[in-house]
């Protein structure tokens, strides 16, 4: 299964030309990571940040841009979790608008304790939730 949101570019996410730039998708996917975890993990991502005291810190990230995009398009960012470990999982985020893939990134993160800053497993609830997003890559 696919979380699946759409945005709007607007002036702060693009450059003097209207076209967005490049990190700006950076925080639109995390702006996704977030919602996923509050709305498809059913786990509030600002109560896991400040109650739990747990974070997901990208420890490994690359992208692509592979089509510009410009001030009031609508883009769709679909998530998909890769792989998950005892305390890291995999994801990627596509960005597409008109129909073709924009850019996309693949992360790593790690569960960390924000309290010791050490890596943490998952839960056995969270960890079942992620499974419900898991796509393993057809290599």
């Amino acid at each position: 299964m696919r979380f699946v949101r759409e945005k709007t570019l607007h002036f702060q996410h693009c450059d003097p030309a209207g076209i967005i730039f490049y990190p700006q998708y950076f925080v639109l996917f995390h702006e996704v990571l977030e919602e996923w975890f509050t709305e498809g993990l059913k786990t509030p991502y600002g109560d896991y940040i400040r109650h739990r005291r747990l974070g997901v810190p990208a420890v490994k990230t690359s992208a692509d841009f592979l089509r510009q995009v410009f001030l009031g398009d609508v883009i769709r960012l679909e998530l998909q979790c890769h792989r998950i470990g005892s305390s890291s999982l995999d994801y990627s985020i596509e960005a597409w608008c008109h129909n073709t893939c924009c850019a996309r990134a693949e992360t790593t993160v790690v569960q960390m304790s924000l309290e010791t800053r050490r890596a943490v497993p998952f839960d056995d609830a969270l960890r079942a939730r992620l499974s419900g997003f898991l796509l393993p890559r057809a290599d």
